[in-house]
């Protein structure tokens, strides 16, 4: 029971910081991207409470489970992902001194079209992530609390929309900082008493099977595993989120810092969240993987540091989902309704519609997640949304590489169309996921088509 109140009282809690957080608010840039106020450690805090949501925690967990240690090293092609973007990406976040978006990267590059479908992209991707992320909350409150998995996802959801509606870039970033220092504590303890349970690092060693701990493991081969580890490098290169707070920091040297600090921080966070899954096989073989964190918690802790170390899994969750909400709404108000408006729109409208569209993606996340039960397969899917499409031309525009409207449009076309094919007609042959075949074939398309002298310009703002 003291664990159920210690949950409520931290759910509580999270939510007055978030709308104490979000009181203020200038207009739709200031929602976006807090007036570009925070330093390289709150960069830190909060990219690293985004990434590390319920796919990356409990869903690895669940994976090493089912895999063995292949899926921790291929979480880590997201790790070296971060550290690419902080030394190649971020210090050049300066040139956008006005963007409060990635449509409005792409658009001084390629234009409305563009504009319009990275907006178009972004919201898709983001529905789909915050569905894994909800999707994780709804397992953990299952196995706590006995309720039905679809009101976990209720109540979890519902507490970040409430927040995230009302507060935008400010409540979600002053929550991750308190959430990214629960989750960072809470789950080292789980990995240490889960440890000991067993009987040590030796007893855990010795009743985890031994396929499970070799490379590339039981289901993969080495080409599946490097296209898996391609498949997070790729997939959530400079999604809303991240960008967003590239865009935020004080300076572009600020958000590097905080970037490299956070991709080195979880290559260590993915080695323990998985190593927990090890644990759970260890103690409960034919354990419903989807439950191994969750499972681990509930047996391995004492009361009180239960109810702690469960909110900060719920921390973990909420922390990712708030930043794909407010990302969703600003793709939808400043990529989509902005380059459509037949006239001018006063700041307060586009404010009222960015809490709208919040509050709409949030209750379009909860249909998605109760249709998806693994929270992985749920990231992997909305990644082909992103990657296939965007990502070469988004940096090809980072870099001041110009090429006109057709040449992206022809590589969105062809990325797009190959990755469906690869996948939903081929198979994926070979084990190569078709989001990397996409994302090749974007580039090469994007690189022979000639650069165009159409352009469909921005409306005046």
């Amino acid at each position: 029971m003291i664990d159920m109140f210690i949950v409520a009282g931290y759910l509580v809690a999270i939510l007055i910081v978030g709308l104490w957080g979000g009181r203020v608010q200038k207009g739709l840039k200031d929602y976006a991207t807090a007036g570009r106020e925070f330093g390289s450690l709150v960069i830190f805090a909060t990219m690293s409470a985004s990434f590390i949501g319920g796919g990356f925690s409990t869903g690895n967990a669940e994976k090493v489970f089912i895999y063995g240690i292949a899926n921790i090293v291929a979480l880590w092609g997201f790790s070296f992902k971060e550290i690419l973007v902080a030394v190649y990406i971020a210090p050049k976040m300066d040139v956008f001194p006005s963007a409060v978006s990635v449509g409005d990267v792409m658009s001084a590059a390629y234009g409305k079209v563009a504009r319009i479908i990275t907006g178009v992209c972004g919201v898709m991707l983001c529905c789909g992530i915050v569905g894994a992320q909800v999707g994780a909350i709804g397992v953990v409150f299952n196995v706590f609390f006995g309720l039905d998995r679809y009101w976990g996802i209720v109540i979890g959801c519902g507490t970040v929309i409430i927040y995230t509606t009302l507060g935008g870039m400010r409540a979600v970033v002053y929550t991750d900082v308190v959430q990214f220092v629960i989750l960072a504590i809470g789950m080292p303890l789980v990995l240490i008493f889960g440890v000991y349970h067993v009987g040590g690092l030796e007893a855990l060693y010795n009743a985890v099977p031994a396929d499970r701990l070799t490379l590339p493991g039981p289901d993969f081969g080495w080409i599946g595993l490097i296209g898996l580890i391609l498949v997070f490098m790729f997939g959530e290169t400079l999604v809303p989120p991240y960008m967003q707070r590239l865009l935020a920091g004080k300076t572009a040297k600020a958000a590097a810092r905080g970037t490299l600090y956070s991709g080195l921080f979880s290559f260590l966070f993915f080695a323990i969240t998985g190593a927990i899954g090890l644990v759970a096989l260890a103690m409960a073989p034919d354990l419903n993987p989807n439950n191994a964190m969750p499972y681990v918690i509930m047996m391995v802790l004492p009361p009180v540091l239960k109810g702690l170390v469960f909110s900060g899994v719920i921390a973990i969750v909420m922390s990712s989902a708030d930043s794909y909400l407010n990302s969703a709404s600003i793709a939808f108000v400043n990529d989509i309704v902005l380059p459509l408006r037949s006239r001018a729109i006063k700041e307060e409208t586009l404010l009222f519609i960015a809490k709208i569209v919040t509050l709409c993606v949030g209750l379009l996340s909860i249909l998605f997640a109760v249709s998806i039960e693994s929270i992985l397969d749920i990231l992997i899917y909305a990644y082909n949304y992103w990657a296939p499409i965007l990502l070469v031309p988004l940096v090809s525009a980072i870099y001041g590489l110009r090429k006109g409207t057709v040449p992206f449009l022809g590589g969105a076309v062809a990325g797009v169309l190959v990755t469906l094919l690869w996948q939903t007609v081929l198979d994926s042959p070979g084990e190569i996921p078709g989001l990397v075949i996409g994302v090749l074939v974007n580039l090469l398309v994007f690189c022979l088509v000639p650069k165009s002298s159409i352009w469909i310009k921005e409306q005046t703002e």
